[in-house]
Protein backbone atom coordinates (compact mmCIF):
# COMPACT_ATOMS: atom_id res chain seq x y z
CA UNK A 1 0.00 0.00 0.00
CA UNK A 2 1.34 3.46 -1.20
CA UNK A 3 0.67 6.98 0.39
CA UNK A 4 -0.93 9.75 -1.61
CA UNK A 5 0.27 13.12 -0.86
CA UNK A 6 -2.39 15.94 0.13
CA UNK A 7 -1.08 18.97 0.39
CA UNK A 8 -3.05 21.77 1.83
CA UNK A 9 -2.67 25.58 1.09
CA UNK A 10 -3.23 27.96 3.71
CA UNK A 11 -1.43 31.61 4.30
CA UNK A 12 1.74 30.11 1.92
CA UNK A 13 2.03 27.20 4.06
CA UNK A 14 1.95 23.10 3.25
CA UNK A 15 0.25 20.41 5.25
CA UNK A 16 0.82 17.00 3.86
CA UNK A 17 -1.63 14.14 4.97
CA UNK A 18 -1.11 10.31 4.25
CA UNK A 19 -3.57 9.13 2.41
CA UNK A 20 -3.76 5.13 1.44
CA UNK A 21 -4.17 4.42 -2.08
CA UNK A 22 -4.10 1.81 -4.71
CA UNK A 23 -1.12 0.58 -6.57
CA UNK A 24 -1.60 -0.17 -10.23
CA UNK A 25 0.66 -1.53 -13.02
CA UNK A 26 0.60 2.16 -14.63
CA UNK A 27 1.74 3.59 -11.27
CA UNK A 28 0.21 4.66 -8.49
CA UNK A 29 -3.34 6.18 -8.53
CA UNK A 30 -3.85 8.39 -5.86
CA UNK A 31 -7.30 9.02 -6.03
CA UNK A 32 -7.83 10.00 -2.55
CA UNK A 33 -10.86 8.52 0.30
CA UNK A 34 -13.73 9.82 0.30
CA UNK A 35 -12.42 10.18 3.89
CA UNK A 36 -9.89 12.65 3.06
CA UNK A 37 -12.60 15.26 1.13
CA UNK A 38 -15.38 14.77 4.07
CA UNK A 39 -12.48 15.97 6.77
CA UNK A 40 -11.16 18.33 4.49
CA UNK A 41 -14.89 19.92 3.97
CA UNK A 42 -15.72 19.16 7.10
CA UNK A 43 -12.64 22.05 8.36
CA UNK A 44 -13.47 24.45 5.74
CA UNK A 45 -17.37 24.16 6.80
CA UNK A 46 -16.31 24.78 10.67
CA UNK A 47 -14.14 27.39 9.53
CA UNK A 48 -16.93 29.30 7.40
CA UNK A 49 -19.52 28.96 10.53
CA UNK A 50 -20.21 32.30 12.46
CA UNK A 51 -18.86 32.63 16.10
CA UNK A 52 -21.83 33.68 18.54
CA UNK A 53 -20.71 37.22 20.09
CA UNK A 54 -20.89 36.53 23.78
CA UNK A 55 -19.92 39.45 25.82
CA UNK A 56 -15.76 39.32 27.78
CA UNK A 57 -15.76 38.02 31.24
CA UNK A 58 -16.25 40.30 33.49
CA UNK A 59 -12.56 41.60 35.08
CA UNK A 60 -11.79 39.99 38.34
CA UNK A 61 -11.62 41.47 41.43
CA UNK A 62 -8.49 42.91 43.55
CA UNK A 63 -9.82 39.57 46.18
CA UNK A 64 -9.78 37.46 43.65
CA UNK A 65 -6.94 38.64 41.90
CA UNK A 66 -5.04 38.69 45.45
CA UNK A 67 -5.57 35.37 46.74
CA UNK A 68 -4.65 33.83 42.64
CA UNK A 69 -1.69 35.83 43.19
CA UNK A 70 -0.74 34.24 46.57
CA UNK A 71 -1.37 30.79 45.57
CA UNK A 72 0.76 30.78 42.56
CA UNK A 73 3.53 32.20 44.34
CA UNK A 74 2.90 29.55 47.54
CA UNK A 75 3.33 26.33 44.33
CA UNK A 76 6.71 28.34 43.14
CA UNK A 77 10.00 27.17 44.70
CA UNK A 78 11.76 29.56 47.04
CA UNK A 79 15.58 30.38 46.72
CA UNK A 80 15.54 33.45 48.82
CA UNK A 81 14.81 37.21 48.30
CA UNK A 82 18.22 38.00 47.91
CA UNK A 83 18.66 35.42 45.02
CA UNK A 84 15.38 36.35 43.04
CA UNK A 85 15.97 40.29 43.41
CA UNK A 86 19.02 39.75 41.98
CA UNK A 87 18.04 37.80 39.28
CA UNK A 88 15.55 40.18 38.33
CA UNK A 89 18.21 43.00 38.31
CA UNK A 90 20.66 40.69 36.09
CA UNK A 91 17.58 40.20 33.82
CA UNK A 92 16.33 43.32 33.44
CA UNK A 93 19.76 45.21 33.64
CA UNK A 94 19.83 49.50 32.74
CA UNK A 95 16.72 49.20 30.05
CA UNK A 96 14.20 47.51 32.42
CA UNK A 97 11.73 50.25 32.80
CA UNK A 98 11.67 51.02 29.05
CA UNK A 99 10.66 47.16 28.47
CA UNK A 100 7.20 47.58 29.01
CA UNK A 101 6.90 50.24 26.11
CA UNK A 102 8.92 48.51 23.86
CA UNK A 103 6.48 45.36 24.15
CA UNK A 104 3.27 47.80 23.58
CA UNK A 105 4.99 49.54 20.41
CA UNK A 106 5.78 45.61 19.26
CA UNK A 107 2.03 44.68 19.55
CA UNK A 108 0.83 47.81 17.86
CA UNK A 109 3.23 47.30 14.95
CA UNK A 110 1.98 43.35 14.13
CA UNK A 111 -0.19 43.05 11.38
CA UNK A 112 -3.07 41.92 11.44
CA UNK A 113 -4.51 38.21 10.41
CA UNK A 114 -6.31 38.40 6.94
CA UNK A 115 -10.21 37.12 8.05
CA UNK A 116 -10.79 33.00 7.21
CA UNK A 117 -13.30 33.22 4.27
CA UNK A 118 -10.57 35.10 2.60
CA UNK A 119 -7.83 32.16 2.67
CA UNK A 120 -7.75 29.87 -0.68
CA UNK A 121 -8.76 26.12 0.40
CA UNK A 122 -7.06 23.57 -2.20
CA UNK A 123 -5.84 20.06 -2.39
CA UNK A 124 -3.31 19.31 -5.02
CA UNK A 125 -3.65 15.35 -6.12
CA UNK A 126 -0.80 13.54 -8.09
CA UNK A 127 -1.84 10.69 -10.19
CA UNK A 128 0.69 7.93 -11.30
CA UNK A 129 4.32 7.96 -10.95
CA UNK A 130 5.25 10.71 -8.95
CA UNK A 131 6.84 13.61 -11.09
CA UNK A 132 5.65 12.92 -14.14
CA UNK A 133 2.38 14.37 -14.97
CA UNK A 134 2.28 16.41 -17.85
CA UNK A 135 -0.97 18.06 -17.16
CA UNK A 136 -2.90 20.16 -14.63
CA UNK A 137 -6.55 20.00 -14.28
CA UNK A 138 -8.09 22.42 -11.48
CA UNK A 139 -11.84 21.83 -10.16
CA UNK A 140 -13.36 25.16 -8.59
CA UNK A 141 -16.15 23.53 -6.60
CA UNK A 142 -18.43 25.48 -4.31
CA UNK A 143 -17.57 27.86 -1.33
CA UNK A 144 -14.29 27.93 -3.03
CA UNK A 145 -12.96 24.64 -2.11
CA UNK A 146 -10.51 23.98 -5.06
CA UNK A 147 -8.43 20.49 -5.80
CA UNK A 148 -5.48 20.18 -8.60
CA UNK A 149 -4.95 17.26 -10.24
CA UNK A 150 -1.37 16.64 -11.89
CA UNK A 151 -2.21 13.75 -14.04
CA UNK A 152 -0.95 12.70 -17.81
CA UNK A 153 -2.20 14.43 -20.80
CA UNK A 154 -2.64 11.35 -23.11
CA UNK A 155 -4.89 9.30 -20.30
CA UNK A 156 -7.09 11.98 -20.59
CA UNK A 157 -7.09 11.71 -24.53
CA UNK A 158 -7.48 8.23 -24.58
CA UNK A 159 -9.79 8.00 -21.84
CA UNK A 160 -12.44 11.43 -22.12
CA UNK A 161 -13.85 12.81 -25.25
CA UNK A 162 -14.42 15.43 -23.57
CA UNK A 163 -10.62 16.30 -21.80
CA UNK A 164 -9.72 15.37 -26.02
CA UNK A 165 -12.32 18.62 -27.34
CA UNK A 166 -11.23 20.70 -24.75
CA UNK A 167 -7.36 19.83 -25.46
CA UNK A 168 -7.69 20.02 -28.93
CA UNK A 169 -9.41 23.29 -28.65
CA UNK A 170 -6.76 24.92 -27.24
CA UNK A 171 -2.88 24.99 -27.89
CA UNK A 172 -0.98 22.17 -28.10
CA UNK A 173 1.79 23.56 -25.47
CA UNK A 174 -1.43 23.86 -22.81
CA UNK A 175 -0.64 22.31 -20.02
CA UNK A 176 -3.36 23.44 -17.65
CA UNK A 177 -7.37 23.31 -17.51
CA UNK A 178 -9.87 24.79 -15.25
CA UNK A 179 -13.09 23.25 -14.73
CA UNK A 180 -15.43 26.14 -13.01
CA UNK A 181 -18.39 25.51 -10.51
CA UNK A 182 -17.97 21.40 -10.11
CA UNK A 183 -20.70 20.00 -7.46
CA UNK A 184 -19.49 16.76 -6.94
CA UNK A 185 -15.38 17.27 -6.80
CA UNK A 186 -15.26 14.22 -4.73
CA UNK A 187 -16.31 11.76 -7.40
CA UNK A 188 -14.83 14.08 -10.18
CA UNK A 189 -11.78 12.83 -8.74
CA UNK A 190 -12.10 9.62 -8.24
CA UNK A 191 -13.41 9.11 -11.70
CA UNK A 192 -10.42 10.52 -13.02
CA UNK A 193 -8.37 8.19 -10.64
CA UNK A 194 -10.76 5.35 -12.42
CA UNK A 195 -8.53 6.41 -15.80
CA UNK A 196 -5.47 4.82 -14.18
CA UNK A 197 -7.28 1.40 -13.19
CA UNK A 198 -7.95 -1.23 -15.37
CA UNK A 199 -9.65 -4.11 -13.36
CA UNK A 200 -12.35 -1.00 -12.86
CA UNK A 201 -15.17 -3.69 -11.56
CA UNK A 202 -13.30 -4.57 -8.80
CA UNK A 203 -13.10 -0.71 -7.82
CA UNK A 204 -16.84 -0.23 -8.03
CA UNK A 205 -17.25 -3.61 -6.14
CA UNK A 206 -16.79 -2.12 -3.17
CA UNK A 207 -18.92 1.05 -3.35
CA UNK A 208 -22.53 1.67 -2.94
CA UNK A 209 -25.21 2.19 -5.76
CA UNK A 210 -25.70 5.60 -4.72
CA UNK A 211 -22.20 6.23 -5.32
CA UNK A 212 -21.76 4.27 -8.35
CA UNK A 213 -24.25 6.65 -9.95
CA UNK A 214 -22.49 9.49 -9.02
CA UNK A 215 -19.80 8.13 -10.64
CA UNK A 216 -21.88 7.50 -13.62
CA UNK A 217 -23.39 11.04 -13.95
CA UNK A 218 -19.74 12.39 -13.83
CA UNK A 219 -18.30 9.71 -16.30
CA UNK A 220 -21.31 10.46 -18.89
CA UNK A 221 -20.15 14.17 -18.61
CA UNK A 222 -16.80 13.69 -18.77
CA UNK A 223 -17.21 11.09 -21.77
CA UNK A 224 -15.48 8.21 -20.01
CA UNK A 225 -17.10 5.09 -22.02
CA UNK A 226 -15.40 2.23 -20.74
CA UNK A 227 -15.84 3.99 -16.58
CA UNK A 228 -19.69 4.72 -17.89
CA UNK A 229 -19.97 0.49 -19.51
CA UNK A 230 -18.31 -1.02 -15.56
CA UNK A 231 -20.82 1.43 -13.64
CA UNK A 232 -23.66 -0.31 -16.45
CA UNK A 233 -22.14 -3.87 -15.55
CA UNK A 234 -22.02 -3.27 -11.81
CA UNK A 235 -25.73 -1.77 -11.55
CA UNK A 236 -27.20 -5.10 -13.67
CA UNK A 237 -25.45 -7.35 -11.03
CA UNK A 238 -26.13 -5.92 -7.75
CA UNK A 239 -29.73 -5.33 -5.95
CA UNK A 240 -31.68 -2.73 -5.75
CA UNK A 241 -32.57 -1.68 -2.31
CA UNK A 242 -36.11 0.09 -1.98
CA UNK A 243 -38.40 1.75 -4.54
CA UNK A 244 -36.25 5.24 -4.45
CA UNK A 245 -33.33 3.25 -4.92
CA UNK A 246 -34.75 1.03 -7.85
CA UNK A 247 -36.09 4.60 -9.35
CA UNK A 248 -32.99 6.49 -9.37
CA UNK A 249 -30.84 3.17 -10.67
CA UNK A 250 -33.78 3.77 -14.33
CA UNK A 251 -33.60 7.13 -14.17
CA UNK A 252 -30.04 7.52 -14.82
CA UNK A 253 -29.60 4.40 -16.95
CA UNK A 254 -32.95 5.75 -19.24
CA UNK A 255 -30.34 9.02 -19.76
CA UNK A 256 -28.23 7.42 -21.20
CA UNK A 257 -30.35 5.54 -24.00
CA UNK A 258 -29.28 7.93 -26.82
CA UNK A 259 -25.32 7.73 -25.78
CA UNK A 260 -24.84 4.28 -27.45
CA UNK A 261 -23.99 2.44 -24.29
CA UNK A 262 -25.69 -0.80 -23.78
CA UNK A 263 -28.71 -0.11 -21.22
CA UNK A 264 -30.48 -2.88 -22.31
CA UNK A 265 -29.15 -5.65 -19.65
CA UNK A 266 -30.31 -2.90 -16.56
CA UNK A 267 -33.61 -2.16 -17.93
CA UNK A 268 -34.77 -5.63 -18.11
CA UNK A 269 -34.97 -6.02 -14.91
CA UNK A 270 -38.18 -3.35 -15.00
CA UNK A 271 -39.41 -4.25 -18.50
CA UNK A 272 -39.72 -7.19 -20.58
CA UNK A 273 -40.11 -7.71 -24.09
CA UNK A 274 -42.41 -10.90 -24.02
CA UNK A 275 -45.31 -9.86 -26.12
CA UNK A 276 -47.44 -11.97 -23.64
CA UNK A 277 -50.45 -9.68 -22.55
CA UNK A 278 -51.28 -8.66 -19.42
CA UNK A 279 -54.41 -10.15 -19.03
CA UNK A 280 -53.21 -13.51 -19.22
CA UNK A 281 -50.74 -13.11 -16.05
CA UNK A 282 -53.23 -11.51 -14.13
CA UNK A 283 -55.53 -14.30 -14.93
CA UNK A 284 -53.10 -16.82 -14.54
CA UNK A 285 -52.48 -15.01 -11.03
CA UNK A 286 -56.20 -15.34 -9.69
CA UNK A 287 -56.06 -18.67 -10.79
CA UNK A 288 -53.33 -19.94 -8.98
CA UNK A 289 -54.90 -17.67 -5.59
CA UNK A 290 -58.46 -19.17 -6.08
CA UNK A 291 -57.27 -22.77 -6.80
CA UNK A 292 -55.04 -22.60 -3.43
CA UNK A 293 -56.41 -25.28 -1.05
CA UNK A 294 -53.38 -24.07 1.52
CA UNK A 295 -55.60 -21.52 3.65
CA UNK A 296 -52.65 -19.65 5.19
CA UNK A 297 -51.27 -18.91 2.22
CA UNK A 298 -54.14 -18.13 -0.10
CA UNK A 299 -55.06 -15.65 2.80
CA UNK A 300 -51.80 -13.95 2.58
CA UNK A 301 -51.29 -13.83 -1.00
CA UNK A 302 -55.10 -12.25 -1.42
CA UNK A 303 -54.35 -9.59 0.78
CA UNK A 304 -51.06 -9.09 -1.07
CA UNK A 305 -52.53 -8.78 -4.35
CA UNK A 306 -55.64 -6.79 -3.17
CA UNK A 307 -52.88 -4.50 -1.96
CA UNK A 308 -50.90 -4.37 -5.32
CA UNK A 309 -53.96 -3.94 -7.35
CA UNK A 310 -55.18 -0.92 -5.12
CA UNK A 311 -51.58 0.41 -5.98
CA UNK A 312 -52.62 -0.26 -9.27
CA UNK A 313 -55.72 2.21 -9.02
CA UNK A 314 -53.93 4.98 -7.63
CA UNK A 315 -51.10 5.39 -10.46
CA UNK A 316 -53.70 4.21 -13.33
CA UNK A 317 -53.24 6.74 -16.16
CA UNK A 318 -55.65 5.13 -19.12
CA UNK A 319 -58.28 3.17 -18.80
CA UNK A 320 -57.48 0.22 -21.08
CA UNK A 321 -55.31 -1.33 -18.53
CA UNK A 322 -58.16 -1.14 -16.00
CA UNK A 323 -60.71 -2.45 -18.55
CA UNK A 324 -58.45 -5.86 -18.96
CA UNK A 325 -57.99 -6.44 -15.59
CA UNK A 326 -61.91 -6.02 -14.38
CA UNK A 327 -62.48 -8.24 -18.06
CA UNK A 328 -60.03 -10.98 -15.91
CA UNK A 329 -61.96 -10.12 -12.33
CA UNK A 330 -65.66 -10.89 -13.73
CA UNK A 331 -64.62 -13.61 -16.01
CA UNK A 332 -63.13 -15.50 -12.46
CA UNK A 333 -66.25 -14.26 -10.30
CA UNK A 334 -68.64 -16.27 -13.11
CA UNK A 335 -66.56 -19.13 -12.58
CA UNK A 336 -66.45 -19.24 -9.22
CA UNK A 337 -70.65 -18.46 -9.26
CA UNK A 338 -70.88 -21.76 -11.10
CA UNK A 339 -68.87 -23.95 -9.07
CA UNK A 340 -70.84 -22.51 -6.03
CA UNK A 341 -74.03 -23.61 -8.08
CA UNK A 342 -72.59 -26.90 -8.13
CA UNK A 343 -71.76 -27.51 -5.03
CA UNK A 344 -74.97 -26.75 -3.67
CA UNK A 345 -76.53 -28.82 -6.00
CA UNK A 346 -74.48 -31.19 -4.58
CA UNK A 347 -75.28 -30.49 -1.17
CA UNK A 348 -78.89 -30.37 -1.69
CA UNK A 349 -79.21 -33.96 -3.17
CA UNK A 350 -81.10 -36.13 -0.83
CA UNK A 351 -78.09 -39.04 -0.37
CA UNK A 352 -75.90 -36.19 0.91
CA UNK A 353 -74.35 -37.32 4.24
CA UNK A 354 -74.59 -33.71 5.84
CA UNK A 355 -76.71 -34.13 8.51
CA UNK A 356 -75.07 -32.05 11.59
CA UNK A 357 -73.66 -28.80 11.97
CA UNK A 358 -70.75 -30.50 13.03
CA UNK A 359 -69.65 -32.52 10.33
CA UNK A 360 -66.65 -31.75 8.79
CA UNK A 361 -67.80 -32.73 5.11
CA UNK A 362 -65.37 -31.92 2.24
CA UNK A 363 -68.44 -30.31 0.39
CA UNK A 364 -68.85 -27.66 3.28
CA UNK A 365 -65.23 -26.71 2.80
CA UNK A 366 -65.32 -26.33 -0.81
CA UNK A 367 -68.44 -24.29 -0.41
CA UNK A 368 -66.71 -22.21 2.14
CA UNK A 369 -63.68 -21.49 -0.11
CA UNK A 370 -65.86 -20.77 -2.98
CA UNK A 371 -67.71 -17.82 -0.93
CA UNK A 372 -64.77 -16.70 0.43
CA UNK A 373 -62.85 -16.62 -3.29
CA UNK A 374 -66.18 -14.42 -4.26
CA UNK A 375 -66.01 -12.35 -1.65
CA UNK A 376 -62.39 -11.62 -2.23
CA UNK A 377 -63.19 -10.94 -5.75
CA UNK A 378 -66.24 -8.68 -4.66
CA UNK A 379 -63.92 -6.63 -2.62
CA UNK A 380 -61.07 -5.88 -5.47
CA UNK A 381 -64.43 -4.72 -7.55
CA UNK A 382 -65.28 -2.41 -4.98
CA UNK A 383 -62.44 -1.02 -4.53
CA UNK A 384 -61.51 -0.30 -8.04
CA UNK A 385 -65.46 1.12 -8.40
CA UNK A 386 -66.30 -1.31 -10.93
CA UNK A 387 -68.91 -3.76 -8.66
CA UNK A 388 -71.86 -2.30 -10.00
CA UNK A 389 -72.04 -5.57 -12.51
CA UNK A 390 -71.47 -7.82 -9.61
CA UNK A 391 -74.43 -6.59 -7.83
CA UNK A 392 -76.46 -8.05 -11.12
CA UNK A 393 -75.03 -10.97 -11.39
CA UNK A 394 -76.00 -11.40 -7.37
CA UNK A 395 -79.30 -10.05 -7.56
CA UNK A 396 -80.45 -12.85 -10.87
CA UNK A 397 -78.81 -16.32 -8.56
CA UNK A 398 -82.87 -17.48 -7.78
CA UNK A 399 -81.67 -20.72 -8.55
CA UNK A 400 -78.94 -20.89 -5.76
CA UNK A 401 -81.87 -18.91 -3.33
CA UNK A 402 -83.89 -22.02 -4.03
CA UNK A 403 -81.07 -24.25 -3.25
CA UNK A 404 -80.01 -21.92 -0.02
CA UNK A 405 -83.46 -22.97 1.86
CA UNK A 406 -82.75 -26.59 1.79
CA UNK A 407 -78.94 -26.60 3.13
CA UNK A 408 -77.90 -26.43 6.72
CA UNK A 409 -76.61 -22.95 8.22
CA UNK A 410 -73.18 -24.50 8.28
CA UNK A 411 -72.80 -24.92 4.48
CA UNK A 412 -75.39 -21.89 3.43
CA UNK A 413 -73.83 -18.93 5.98
CA UNK A 414 -70.90 -17.96 3.87
CA UNK A 415 -73.16 -17.18 0.67
CA UNK A 416 -74.99 -14.47 3.04
CA UNK A 417 -71.78 -12.73 3.96
CA UNK A 418 -71.54 -12.22 0.09
CA UNK A 419 -74.56 -10.54 0.46
CA UNK A 420 -73.99 -8.79 3.32
CA UNK A 421 -70.87 -7.10 1.59
CA UNK A 422 -73.10 -5.85 -1.08
CA UNK A 423 -75.63 -4.30 0.85
CA UNK A 424 -72.56 -2.27 2.89
CA UNK A 425 -70.99 -1.55 -0.36
CA UNK A 426 -74.21 0.25 -1.57
CA UNK A 427 -74.58 1.77 2.02
CA UNK A 428 -71.39 3.40 1.61
CA UNK A 429 -71.33 4.33 -2.42
CA UNK A 430 -69.14 1.89 -3.56
CA UNK A 431 -71.21 0.84 -5.85
CA UNK A 432 -74.46 2.30 -7.69
CA UNK A 433 -76.41 0.20 -9.11
CA UNK A 434 -79.75 0.90 -10.73
CA UNK A 435 -83.12 0.73 -8.94
CA UNK A 436 -84.02 -2.23 -10.06
CA UNK A 437 -81.12 -3.95 -9.70
CA UNK A 438 -81.67 -2.79 -5.36
CA UNK A 439 -84.81 -3.74 -5.72
CA UNK A 440 -84.21 -7.56 -6.87
CA UNK A 441 -81.16 -7.95 -4.49
CA UNK A 442 -83.33 -6.93 -1.55
CA UNK A 443 -86.48 -9.16 -2.76
CA UNK A 444 -84.03 -12.04 -3.29
CA UNK A 445 -81.49 -12.18 -0.68
CA UNK A 446 -82.30 -10.09 2.09
CA UNK A 447 -84.46 -12.63 3.43
CA UNK A 448 -82.11 -15.75 3.09
CA UNK A 449 -79.68 -13.04 5.03
CA UNK A 450 -82.24 -12.55 7.68
CA UNK A 451 -82.57 -16.43 8.41
CA UNK A 452 -78.41 -16.86 8.56
CA UNK A 453 -77.86 -13.44 10.94
CA UNK A 454 -77.82 -15.40 13.84
CA UNK A 455 -75.36 -17.65 12.74
CA UNK A 456 -73.47 -14.79 11.32
CA UNK A 457 -72.94 -13.14 14.49
CA UNK A 458 -71.39 -15.92 16.35
CA UNK A 459 -69.92 -18.23 13.64
CA UNK A 460 -68.10 -15.44 11.72
CA UNK A 461 -65.04 -13.43 13.28
CA UNK A 462 -65.47 -10.83 10.68
CA UNK A 463 -68.87 -10.05 10.99
CA UNK A 464 -69.74 -6.25 11.91
CA UNK A 465 -73.06 -6.00 12.97
CA UNK A 466 -73.34 -2.53 13.35
CA UNK A 467 -71.73 -2.05 9.64
CA UNK A 468 -73.85 -4.54 7.68
CA UNK A 469 -77.31 -3.18 9.62
CA UNK A 470 -76.17 0.69 8.26
CA UNK A 471 -75.60 -0.83 4.90
CA UNK A 472 -78.92 -2.34 5.11
CA UNK A 473 -80.81 0.20 6.22
CA UNK A 474 -79.16 2.40 3.88
CA UNK A 475 -80.18 0.63 1.05
CA UNK A 476 -83.68 -0.35 1.32
CA UNK A 477 -84.07 3.87 1.99
CA UNK A 478 -82.68 3.67 -1.41
CA UNK A 479 -86.04 2.60 -3.17
CA UNK A 480 -89.27 4.44 -3.29
CA UNK A 481 -91.40 4.95 -0.79
CA UNK A 482 -94.12 2.53 -1.38
CA UNK A 483 -90.64 -0.46 -1.82
CA UNK A 484 -89.61 1.00 1.49
CA UNK A 485 -93.05 0.43 3.38
CA UNK A 486 -93.43 -3.18 1.90
CA UNK A 487 -89.77 -4.07 3.00
CA UNK A 488 -90.01 -2.84 6.31
CA UNK A 489 -92.89 -4.02 7.09
CA UNK A 490 -91.99 -7.43 6.40
CA UNK A 491 -88.74 -7.26 8.51
CA UNK A 492 -91.26 -5.89 11.50
CA UNK A 493 -92.51 -8.68 11.63
CA UNK A 494 -89.42 -10.93 11.60
CA UNK A 495 -88.10 -8.17 14.05
CA UNK A 496 -90.74 -8.89 16.42
CA UNK A 497 -90.39 -13.28 16.22
CA UNK A 498 -86.88 -13.23 16.46
CA UNK A 499 -84.89 -9.60 18.14
CA UNK A 500 -81.28 -10.21 18.06
CA UNK A 501 -81.81 -13.09 15.37
CA UNK A 502 -82.45 -10.27 13.32
CA UNK A 503 -80.42 -7.05 11.82
CA UNK A 504 -81.55 -4.02 14.30
CA UNK A 505 -83.05 -1.92 11.05
CA UNK A 506 -84.37 1.12 13.76
CA UNK A 507 -82.74 3.76 12.37
CA UNK A 508 -84.11 2.63 8.89
CA UNK A 509 -87.20 2.48 10.49
CA UNK A 510 -87.55 5.58 11.95
CA UNK A 511 -86.61 7.65 8.70
CA UNK A 512 -88.86 5.62 6.82
CA UNK A 513 -91.60 6.46 9.24
CA UNK A 514 -91.20 10.15 9.36
CA UNK A 515 -91.18 10.16 5.48
CA UNK A 516 -94.12 8.31 5.53
CA UNK A 517 -96.11 10.07 8.37
CA UNK A 518 -94.60 13.01 9.43
CA UNK A 519 -93.42 14.72 6.24
CA UNK A 520 -96.28 15.05 4.43
CA UNK A 521 -98.48 16.69 7.27
CA UNK A 522 -96.01 19.00 7.57
CA UNK A 523 -96.13 19.75 3.94
CA UNK A 524 -99.46 20.03 4.13
CA UNK A 525 -99.38 22.59 7.00
CA UNK A 526 -97.08 24.50 4.75
CA UNK A 527 -99.71 24.45 1.53
CA UNK A 528 -96.88 22.68 -0.50
CA UNK A 529 -98.91 20.57 -3.01
CA UNK A 530 -96.03 18.65 -3.77
CA UNK A 531 -94.44 15.74 -1.94
CA UNK A 532 -91.24 15.48 -0.96
CA UNK A 533 -88.74 13.66 -2.38
CA UNK A 534 -86.24 13.38 0.76
CA UNK A 535 -82.91 11.39 0.90
CA UNK A 536 -82.85 11.93 4.44
CA UNK A 537 -79.99 8.65 5.57
CA UNK A 538 -78.80 8.04 9.19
Amino acid sequence: MAELRVTKVEQGQTKIRSVPIAVTPEGFWCCPSPVAFQKTLKAHNSLHKPKSSSPPPPPPSKTTAHRKQTILNEKKPTFGPSRSISDGQRALGPEAPDAPARSASMAVERVPRPKVENLPRKVAIEFGEPGTSDMKVILLGKQGFCVKLSIHKNVLVENSNFFADKLAEQQSNSSCLEIEECEDVEIYVETVGLMYCKEMRQRLMKQSVSRVLRILKIAEVLGFNSCMQSCLEYLEAVPWVGDEEEEKVVSSVLRLQNEGIGVSPVLKRVSSDISKAPKDTLSHIIGLVLGSNEERGRREMKSVVLKLLRENNSVSSSSNPSDVCNQTLYDSCRNCSSLLLSLFKQAAEPESPEKSVDNKDPLVKQIALASDNLSWLLDILADRQAADEFAVMWAGQQELVALHMKLPIVSRYHVSIITARLFVGIGKGELLPSKDTRQLLLQTWLQPLINDYNWLQHGCRSFDRKVVEEGIGRTILTLPLEDQQSIMLSWLGSFLKSGDSCPNLQKAFEVWWRRTFVRPYVDGQQGSSLQSDSSMTS
